[in-house]
């Protein structure tokens, strides 16, 4: 049966441009195959209440409404991506019930369990997603030298505009997990970046996250909208919320 890991990492945005900001904070992420069996410490389940939890209705659709993997293929189907190997999904869980993930991804692998595709679900504090699909044009297997482009066509922080493109570039292997997304615009941008060891979950590993990361999205929510205060007493113009675009995903 397959396991959960757990992620214990550190997330890092960088703002460019004349207003420089810039954070590091610590952050839980939990990684399995989305479509398997799992087995799971007893303080940690699947769709059902726990102390934390990875429900499909999270993921995979809009907030609260999600389909889970279901979703992720029909989106692999309809863009002719050939991953017919496992499909894991890379988020935060809930803690006590709450959930929020500014951004998840989907990681599809062909049958030789070469990932090839990366489904980037990206969620604002508005409550809106739109999902950005991430492959290489020759359907190859996606390497930690790979640069992958979109245009960004969603709004996120409301200190940045709706424009420019992002870089994505992941490094997922057995004992880590690396991502790096770098969004450029005319008017500046920004560097994230989501890096941590890959371990097994355990019930001491969920109890060390509760005392020191309390609240689990909560505390994340809380630490984004703080930086928006500090953006915001920086003088960074604020953007109000544009409608959403109509396509659920990109590429």
């Amino acid at each position: 049966m397959n396991a959960v890991d757990h992620i214990a990492g550190h997330t890092y945005h960088g703002r460019k441009g004349a207003i420089g900001n810039a954070f590091r904070y610590s952050v839980d992420f939990v990684m399995l195959n989305s479509e398997a069996a799992v087995k799971t410490p007893r303080l940690f389940s699947r769709n059902r209440w726990n102390l934390t939890s990875l429900q499909d209705k999270d993921h995979g659709g809009a907030p609260g409404e999600g389909r889970g993997a279901v979703w992720a293929r029909e989106v692999l189907q309809a863009h002719q991506v050939r991953a017919n190997g496992p499909l894991y999904l890379l988020a935060q869980p809930r803690m006590l019930g709450h959930v929020f993930n500014p951004v998840s991804f989907w990681l599809a692998h062909d049958e030789a369990h070469r990932m090839i595709a990366v489904i980037a679900e990206v969620t604002n504090t508005f409550g809106d997603r739109h999902s950005y699909l991430c492959v290489k044009p020759d359907g190859s297997e996606i390497q930690p030298s790979d640069r992958l482009t979109a245009k960004k066509i969603f709004h996120v922080s409301p200190f940045q505009p709706i424009e420019g493109g992002y870089v994505f570039r992941f490094d997922i292997n057995a004992k880590r997990i690396g991502v790096w997304i770098e969004y450029t615009s005319n008017k500046g941008g920004l560097i994230a970046t989501l890096c941590g060891p890959r371990k097994r979950m355990t019930n001491g590993s969920i109890l060390r996250s509760a005392l020191f990361r309390p609240l689990g999205a909560r505390r994340v929510l809380a630490l984004i909208h703080w930086q928006a205060v500090k953006l915001w007493w920086k003088g960074a113009r604020y953007r109000n919320r544009p409608e959403p675009p109509m396509e659920e995903v990109s590429q």
